[in-house]
């Protein structure tokens, strides 16, 4: 994961998303975007473009009336680098049933289905029986398959 990915906060996150959409756009056209998908002051939406140009996530130009942004880093990659970190924080043997529930919440259209069958498939022919924990070197509740009351 970029250490950029890393240290965007959710409301970065948020206004990343505009910006993004956007491609590049003035710090007022980002303010009326931003203002239409959350209760932000115009200031607050400074603070947020002035941070993300701090952590290399923006690039800014001033123009003679106003600051125009663009993207750093790519909506694709930020993307995928954010969901392999949280992967990576859940054990492998848990996995399969956290992404079973991600796809049947999530919209999906019939050619994210269509590929996800394809990978199902190809991947099952040398899918073990099991996956075993990977959290600790000595077994745990996670270990056994038996959930805790904190889980």
């Amino acid at each position: 994961m970029t250490s950029i990915s890393k240290q965007i906060s959710s409301a970065e996150w948020e206004l990343m998303r505009v910006v993004w959409t956007l491609k590049t756009a003035s710090s007022r056209e980002i303010i009326q975007a931003a203002q239409q998908q959350q209760a932000w002051s115009a200031s607050t939406i400074k603070t947020l473009l002035r941070r993300l140009v701090q952590k290399g996530a923006l690039q800014t130009q001033k123009t003679p009336h106003h600051f125009v942004y663009s993207p750093q880093i790519t909506e694709g990659q930020a993307q995928v680098d954010l969901a392999e970190n949280c992967w990576q924080q859940i054990c492998d043997m848990k996995k399969g049933a956290i992404l079973q529930q991600l796809v049947q919440q999530s919209p999906l259209s019939q050619t994210d289905i269509h590929q996800l069958q394809k990978i199902l498939t190809t991947k099952l022919a040398s899918a073990p029986q099991s996956v075993p924990c990977n959290c600790l070197a000595d077994s745990g509740p996670c270990c056994t398959g038996k959930e805790t009351q904190d889980d």
